[in-house]
Order: structure tokens, then C-alpha cells, then sequence
């Protein structure tokens, strides 16, 4: 049944409206699989906070239009489905990533994250990129460690006077 085209323009939208938001976006063929198995993958990239949508390629190349994800429009070929991670940057490669392990119908065509585009191998260094809080934590155990090393640091000559009377005191 074709779309009419306020329906094509609200596709067009909404895709843009995502894109323009997203931190990055994986394009992938779903060739052969089942409805049972893409929504599994809805679900999962519903749980993940991901904005799954199969789009026809002709519209999703004018959704990208203007956005960080201009990139991806050589890759729009086939039947794809288009992932964006709106909230941490490695969150639909993560669920791409995780539900081709299991389905070997699901093709990563391309990755695209800040306005470049990526090859397809690099959906794994990017599914392990960490999120936020991971991020905001990793940084603050940096900017702790010296400060830990200090404290330690003089501390250390007090401890070993301790120590080295406790041992006459062990041998007396």
C-alpha cells in the first residue's frame, strides 16, 4: 500500500527530529528475518533507549539531510533499519551489536557517530563505548588518584614509626 505523502513528510519528521538529537546511528540489513525476531529487536532496543525505525531509503536519505548522519546516505541501499542512540553514543551499537551475535540475518551496513562514518567492523569499538556515568566515574577516579597518592604518601612515615615500635615492643 503506498504512503501518502503527509504520511511520507511525517516519516521524514520524525526520522530528522531523532537524527538531529542522536549521538550516533547504525544502519543494518534485516534480510530474512522473521517478525518474531525484529520484534525482539524492538523490544531490546526499546529497553535500551534506542530509536529503532525501518525506513524506506528515499525518505531516510531525506531525514539525514542536515544532520550529523548525511554521512550514512551511501549506505542506504537495500532494506535497512535505521538505530540511533539519543541518550549515550554506544547504545545502538550495542543492541545491534548483541542481537547479531545471536540472529546472523542482521548485516551491519555502516556506523556513523559525530558526523563520520565508520566501517562496519567498528560497531564493536563502538558498542563499548561507555556511557555517561561511566564516563563522568572513570574521570573522577583520575582526577582522584593523585590526591589518594599524597595522602598515602604522607601518611606512610607515621605508619612505619608505628610499625617499627610495635615489632621492638613484639620483641621485647
Amino acid at each position: 500500500m503506498p504512503l501518502k505523502l503527509d504520511d511520507k513528510r511525517a516519516i521524514v519528521t520524525a526520522v530528522n527530529k531523532v537524527a538531529s538529537k542522536a549521538h550516533s546511528a547504525v544502519a543494518t540489513e534485516y534480510v530474512g528475518m522473521t517478525v518474531t525476531e525484529m520484534t525482539d529487536l524492538r523490544r531490546k532496543a526499546l529497553e535500551a533507549g534506542v530509536y529503532l525505525r525501518v525506513v524506506r531509503n528515499t525518505l531516510a536519505k531525506r531525514a539525514v539531510v542536515g544532520t550529523d548522519f548525511e554521512c550514512l546516505q551511501e549506505a542506504l541501499v537495500g532494506p535497512i533499519v535505521l538505530a540511533f542512540s539519543v541518550d549515550d553514543p554506544g547504545a545502538a551499537a550495542k543492541v545491534i551489536s548483541d542481537f547479531s551475535k545471536t540472529n546472523k540475518k542482521m548485516v551491519v551496513k555502516a556506523v556513523a557517530i559525530g558526523g563520520k562514518l565508520l566501517p562496519a567492523q567498528s560497531i564493536t569499538e563502538v558498542a563499548e563505548l561507555p556511557t555517561y556515568d561511566e564516563a563522568v566515574s572513570m574521570l573522577m577516579s583520575v582526577m582522584q588518584a593523585p590526591v589518594v597518592k599524597l595522602v598515602r604518601t604522607l601518611a606512610e612515615p607515621h605508619t612505619k614509626l608505628v610499625r617499627t615500635v610495635s615489632a621492638v615492643g613484639d620483641n621485647k
